[in-house]
């Protein structure tokens, strides 16, 4: 599977590079390694995110797109669905099948036709819409639940000028 899997991030990253798509670019970390990128998600116009350069890494497993890959933030960032470690947990990057805990319908899941384009499209949107019925950042949904405009703006707004002091390094 390593073969066709890499043929096959090699042929997503080469679409990604002639036709961009909004919200977010991506590369490879090292051009050695075509099982690691790194994306930067532009925070989404209309949201608290918004002018944010969020950095993050996908690695890719090498039976991509059996299994799917993960995403961890590199650039700090305050949302419900996003760990303090980084990760992101979103139903797209989970396993495919059914979910043991009964929370996702195993369509929401992974499955082999996802793309690094609509792995991002479905990150920017979480940054829009989050899921606070299933954090990864307990702390981020209490607040977004209990004072959106209040100290979770307030975090987000640290994040986003942090994201741009840091955005060319």
């Amino acid at each position: 599977m390593t073969g066709q899997s890499s043929l096959l991030l090699r042929k997503q990253l080469s679409e990604l590079i002639k036709n961009p798509v909004d919200g977010f670019s991506a590369g490879l970390v090292d051009d050695d390694n075509i099982y690691q990128w790194e994306v930067v998600v532009i925070g989404p116009q209309d949201t608290l995110y918004e002018g944010g350069f969020f950095k993050a890494i996908l690695t890719f497993p090498r039976d991509y797109p059996l299994k799917p890959p993960k995403m961890k933030f590199a650039t700090e960032i305050w949302h419900p669905n996003v760990a303090k470690n980084g990760e992101v947990c979103i139903s797209i990057l989970h396993e495919p099948g059914e979910d043991k805990y009964g929370y996702e319908k195993p369509e929401e899941r992974w499955l082999p036709i996802h793309t690094v384009e609509t792995i991002m499209i479905s990150v920017i949107s979480m940054l829009a819409d989050p899921n606070v019925d299933s954090p990864a950042n307990v702390d981020a949904a209490k607040e977004w639940r209990e004072d959106p405009t209040g100290i979770f703006k307030k975090k987000v707004a640290r994040c986003v000028r942090k994201s741009q002091d840091t955005a060319f390094d």
